[in-house]
């Protein structure tokens, strides 16, 4: 039985001199929401664009779903998403633009039910009968995602899916997509927020000026963080940090190098997880609470910047990590 709904070997896609995608190697699993990160212009959409059968890659081979993609656009049945935000019509009202689709792909007397379905999924029932043009951005991106489920995808590709969102509505598209990934879908979410990807995504792909330079299981990618800089919040500032000065692995970061500041009585170390713990052990024995403890950039983005970094670039394969 076929488990990958994706699979790219060696996928390279040019326009004239530009290198968007080169030599890309991905895997996406059946029942997994899997992240796509990079910065601008690392070929993100290009890719994104590939498996919705927008385009096709000049080099390499590509499989969607079992079936190999030739070098005619078009995609098997059963993949459905969106590039650069949703198409719709302001004009028309939500039911009305999912009613079209539905006609268009000829699901006949089962249109009506997709339609309410799809929308009772998103949330949007409520303002089921308002037109398009008066809506937000968030509530856009949600009748784009139904829209989607209309088709009941086995792949499910959306770029940006969380845009303009608010925290409740963010919640809701998180929970459609899990239950997706339960119900079997692939799903591919491209995002550049990176606490969106590790509240959301069972694995991770990142792209850098058009090259994998990870894919594997967001806990993998947090551990390539390394040591990070953390804040320290205390009942007693001062002694906490003249305690953190006396431990060794562990440094006070200076207030001036950007890190952090001092004005609410926390102070910023530099440390690998055990001298962390250790810290941890010696305030709460001197009488010291501990009020505050996290890092000052989250583990899953400092890892983004460190295997993002063009300065680290200079030979393509050495900062390449595939965990599988």
């Amino acid at each position: 039985m076929e488990t990958t709904a994706v699979r790219a070997r060696g996928i390279t896609q040019t326009f004239g001199d530009v290198v968007a995608l080169d030599g890309v190697d991905l895997d996406i699993p059946y029942g997994q929401v899997h992240g796509l990160v990079g910065p601008n212009g690392a070929g993100k959409t290009t890719l994104l664009g590939l498996l919705l059968g927008l385009s096709v890659p000049d080099a390499g081979s590509l499989q969607i779903l079992g079936t190999p993609v030739g070098r005619v656009l078009g995609v098997p049945d059963g993949v459905a998403g969106f590039v650069d935000g949703p198409g719709l019509y302001p004009a028309l009202t939500a039911r009305q633009n999912l009613a079209a689709l539905a006609g268009l792909r000829g699901y006949g007397a089962a249109a009506a039910s997709r339609v309410e379905d799809a929308l009772e999924q998103v949330g949007l029932l409520d303002v089921a009968d308002d037109r398009l043009r008066g809506f937000s951005l968030g509530m856009r991106q949600r009748l784009g995602l139904a829209a989607a489920l209309l088709t009941q995808p086995r792949l499910l590709v959306l770029d940006e899916p969380a845009n303009g969102l608010d925290p409740a509505g963010k919640r809701h598209v998180h929970r459609v997509l899990r239950n997706l990934a339960g119900q079997g879908t692939a799903v591919v979410v491209s995002s550049h927020r990176m606490d969106d990807l590790a509240a959301l995504c069972a694995e991770v792909t990142i792209l850098s000026a058009g090259r994998v330079v990870f894919t594997g299981p967001v806990g993998k990618l947090a551990a390539e963080s390394g040591e990070l800089d953390y804040r320290v919040v205390t009942s007693d500032p001062v002694a906490g940090r003249r305690i953190a000065a006396q431990l060794s692995g562990l440094q006070i970061v200076p207030p001036e190098s950007g890190s952090g500041h001092v004005e609410d009585g926390s102070f910023v170390v530099h440390a690998p997880v055990p001298q962390l713990d250790e810290l941890v052990a010696r305030l709460v024995g001197a009488g010291i609470a501990v009020r505050e403890l996290g890092p000052v950039v989250p583990p899953l983005e400092a890892a983004f910047l460190a295997l993002t970094d063009p300065n680290d670039m200079d030979d393509p394969t050495a900062s390449r990590t595939d965990a599988r």
